[in-house]
């Protein structure tokens, strides 16, 4: 009796083993994942392609794993509002009287003047504005980058803006409208990956003055001509490269010779744009991998290849012109590294913010890598609108800092408004 009871549990255990096996299986198969789980392979939502290569940079485009089509957004972007007259930027102190209160402790129409890190943002258009951390405005009394990825609502009355300056030197009005970082689409640009990272991990504008200060020093070396040497003669030394005569990181990015290196560092992209723009809309892409003489530090995700598609040759620019700076060289990443790089878990500590109704911004952080996620809560929208994914540049990457990049004496360090990071 007894060795039939204990032949009957066997049974039930073998059974409810089967059942787990196949429930395991099914999950597989469907690409569930457990919570928690690393999301490698299958379960991972996106899926890499085969890189374009461009020199030292590496694209890998990246689709939706169940290769669905993509969905049409309704954003417009900066460069098209601020080139259609449809999104106006004004120095804060030029705005008295437009801005609302932040608080019962600022009443309605004061404001404290023009400051370095806020600028007035109003979208005149009838379609949502969207906002990407590191994108330039130039003009007033310093060119600045966005801080941080946002959506500002059609037709909205005026934001107070968090932008960082990155041209330390001067505080003299340039001109009173703002513009995108170049009028010419071919050679618009945003500024590269290690100064968006300082913008957006630290949230510090000493930080972002010395990641311009160490970028443009690397930017200066890569435009410096290269030795030469005679049918006959020895080697001959390249002459040490000549400082470039501007503090303003969109000024560098204009400069002749800079911009030849940048177009040259992108020329196997940017010289069959509409070629592979066109392969990436068949392919339903929706981002890219970036990786950088071997090595991974990138990635940018859109909703839809739409998105993707508009923002390329900004996008593409600022890779470049990070590929063009010093470092160690690796072994190129596989499809593989650059899957592992997108399925890494984003789990460790998260801080989340945002605008009720309208948008929701988290940041994640998780071991040597930080992703950044902007959602849109627009009516008929509820879905992710940009992913950042960046590999944490370690110390020996960044640039030299012999000493602190000062600002100018108009305004010191005290001047700033350390509230105004989001």
């Amino acid at each position: 009796m007894k060795k039939r009871k204990a032949m009957k549990n066997l049974s039930r255990l073998g059974l409810a083993a089967a059942l787990l096996l196949a429930l395991a299986a099914w999950m597989h198969g469907n690409g569930v994942k457990a919570a928690g789980g690393p999301g490698e392979g299958a379960g991972s939502p996106y899926r890499v392609l085969a890189p374009i290569v461009s020199g030292n940079l590496l694209l890998f485009p990246v689709v939706r794993a169940d290769g669905k089509s993509t969905m049409e957004t309704p954003f417009i972007t900066l460069d098209e509002g601020l080139k259609n007259d449809e999104v106006e930027v004004t120095e804060a102190g030029r705005a008295r009287g437009l801005v609302r209160p932040r608080g019962p402790e600022e009443p309605q129409n004061s404001y404290r003047g023009d400051e370095v890190n806020t600028l007035v943002l109003v979208n005149h258009s009838k379609r949502p504005l969207l906002l990407l951390a590191g994108e330039v405005v130039t003009g007033g009394k310093q060119d600045r980058i966005v801080a941080k990825d946002r959506i500002v609502p059609a037709d909205a009355d005026p934001i107070d803006l968090s932008v960082f300056c990155i041209e330390p030197g001067r505080w003299t009005e340039s001109s009173s409208a703002f513009g995108a970082s170049d009028k010419s689409a071919a050679h618009s640009f945003m500024v590269q990956p290690e100064v968006r990272e300082r913008a957006m991990v630290d949230r510090d504008q000493q930080q972002v003055w010395d990641s311009v200060h160490g970028t443009m020093s690397k930017m200066e070396a890569a435009a410096a001509p290269p030795a030469s040497s005679g049918s006959r003669g020895p080697m001959v030394a390249a002459e040490p490269p000549m400082p470039l005569p501007t503090s303003s990181y969109a000024k560098m990015m204009e400069n002749p010779a800079i911009e030849q290196k940048v177009d040259e560092a992108a020329a196997p992209v940017m010289k069959a744009r509409e070629e592979v723009l066109a392969k990436l809309r068949d392919e339903h892409a929706v981002g890219v991998v970036v990786a950088v003489r071997g090595q991974i530090v990138w990635a940018d995700l859109f909703a839809s290849t739409d998105l993707l598609a508009r923002y390329w040759t900004k996008l593409v620019r600022s890779y470049a012109a990070e590929s063009l700076t010093e470092g160690e060289d690796h072994a190129a990443p596989s499809m593989a590294d650059a899957q592992h790089f997108l399925d890494m878990p984003s789990g460790g500590t998260e801080n989340s913010e945002g605008d009720v109704g309208i948008y929701r911004y988290r940041e994640l952080k998780s071991g040597n890598a930080e992703t950044f996620v902007l959602e849109s809560l627009l009516p008929g929208t509820g879905y992710d609108v940009h992913i950042s994914k960046m590999k944490l540049i370690e110390e020996a990457r960044r640039a030299p800092k012999p000493h602190p990049v000062r600002p100018h004496p108009i305004y010191e360090p005290q001047n700033l408004r350390p509230d105004v990071y989001y």
